[in-house]
This record gives structure tokens, C-alpha cells and sequence, in this order.
């Protein structure tokens, strides 16, 4: 049953009820993972509305330095979120068992590249901040990406504009007055509760990763990180290994 279990989290067979447990556990993920690297950096690193505006304003004020490190995030997220495609696609053309958990793999890898290079993030500030920054943002762009396109875009992880604003939307319809409109007709206007109890627990989730990355970073530092990978890979475990025991059948 436990390995049945976590399978369901990343298996090529895709439940609603399994896209909640995983983005619920990617959203922890997600916010630990963005705290730790403020308080590692002094950036955060899923904010791309506050990148392109701060792309604007060095482009503006003249700041290349600026600039170029905008622009890189930037470009890292984007490639994170390429990356993440086309694994994917690459898996289901193939029809692999770990079709989604092979972006997962690469992100848990990451991130103990992450604690690697935070280790050298005193001794060498000028040259290991930018990659790290770097680092993060491709990370967040893959986890969005892969959850993105396993929920067909009702689950995002990283992306709490998006969370926060379709939380409002919900509460919103929820509490339109629907005066002399029985609930059976079309023009009824009423919450979704199914949705709304998603969103609110993707952004609880956030925000409790959130406080816990904080808290560990605060006082083990880049240690912290390999909690977060060891529990990407176990995510993504089951259907890695049912691929990698089916492939000497295969060959056979």
C-alpha cells in the first residue's frame, strides 16, 4: 500500500485527488525552497511579474548590472518551464511510467546543487549569488511547468499572483447575491467549493513551507535543502524504478 501510494503521486495515470496531494506537496516544497533562498540571497526567486519590473526600471535607470541579472532569472524560469515540457513530451512519446517524475528528479538534483554551492556562498559571494539565483529560478519554472501541464492548469505551485487572484475570484462569486435566482438555473452565480478549498490549501501550503524553510535556513542554513530534495525524489521514486525495472523486459 505504500509504494501504491506514492506512485499516485507522480504515475503516468493521472486522479484529480492525486494532482492535490502533489501539488499540495510541490506548493510546500515550492515555498521552503523560496524562502530559504531569500534568506540565502536576499531574492526571491518565483516572482517573475517583480523580475520583468525590475528589468524595466534598470533598463530605465541605466543599471546593466541590473539588467543582466533580471534578464537572466528571467531566462532561467523560462528554461526551467522549457525543460520541464520537454521531458514530458519526451516520456509520453516514449510511454514511461515517470513521464512526470523525471522534471521532479532533476529538481531534487538541483537543489542539492543548491546546498553544494551554498556551502562556497561566503568565500566566494560575487561569483556563486548569481548562480544560485540562477539555479533557483530554473528550478521554480520546471516545478510550475510540470504541475501546470499534469492539472491542465488548474494547480500552480509557485505562482501564488495567480493562486491569490483566483481565490478572490471564488470568494467573490461566493458571496454575489443571487436575488430572485433559484440556484438550479444558468445565471445562478455561485462559488465553487471544490476549487475553493484547492486554492486555499495550495496557498496554506505556500506559506507553511514558506515559515518552515525560513525557520530551518535560519538555523541549519543550506542544510535545509536536502530535506526538500530527499522528498522530491521519494516523490518521484516508484515511477522511476517501475520504468527502470520494465526496460530489461523491453530489451529482452
Amino acid at each position: 500500500m505504500p509504494v501504491d501510494y506514492l506512485r499516485g503521486f507522480t504515475s503516468a495515470a493521472r486522479t484529480d485527488a492525486a494532482n492535490r496531494r502533489l501539488g499540495l506537496a510541490l506548493a510546500g516544497i515550492a515555498g521552503a525552497a523560496n524562502a530559504g533562498g531569500f534568506l540565502a540571497i536576499g531574492q526571491y526567486t518565483s516572482h517573475m511579474s517583480g523580475m520583468v519590473s525590475s528589468l524595466a526600471d534598470s533598463l530605465a535607470l541605466g543599471n546593466l548590472a541590473f539588467v543582466l541579472s533580471a534578464a537572466s532569472s528571467i531566462f532561467a524560469f523560462l528554461a526551467g518551464a522549457a525543460s520541464s515540457a520537454i521531458l514530458i513530451n519526451w516520456g509520453r512519446r516514449r510511454g514511461t511510467q515517470s513521464v512526470y517524475a523525471m522534471p521532479l528528479v532533476l529538481e531534487g538534483l538541483l537543489l542539492l546543487c543548491f546546498g553544494v554551492l551554498g556551502a562556497n556562498l561566503e568565500q566566494h559571494r560575487l561569483l556563486f549569488v548569481p548562480a544560485t539565483v540562477t539555479l533557483l529560478c530554473y528550478v521554480m519554472g520546471l516545478q510550475n511547468a510540470m504541475i501546470t501541464k499534469i492539472s491542465k492548469a488548474e494547480i500552480r505551485t509557485t505562482h501564488v499572483t495567480g493562486l491569490v487572484t483566483d481565490l478572490g475570484i471564488e470568494i467573490g462569486k461566493g458571496l454575489y447575491w443571487n436575488r430572485g435566482v433559484p440556484s438550479t438555473e444558468a445565471a445562478y452565480v455561485g462559488a465553487d467549493m471544490r476549487r475553493l478549498g484547492l486554492l486555499a490549501s495550495l496557498l496554506g501550503m505556500f506559506l507553511a513551507g514558506g515559515l518552515a524553510g525560513a525557520i530551518a535556513f535560519k538555523q541549519v542554513g543550506f542544510i535545509a535543502t536536502l530535506p526538500l530534495a530527499a522528498s522530491l525524489l521519494v516523490l518521484a521514486a516508484v515511477p522511476v524504478a517501475d520504468d527502470l525495472l520494465r526496460y530489461p523486459r523491453r530489451a529482452r
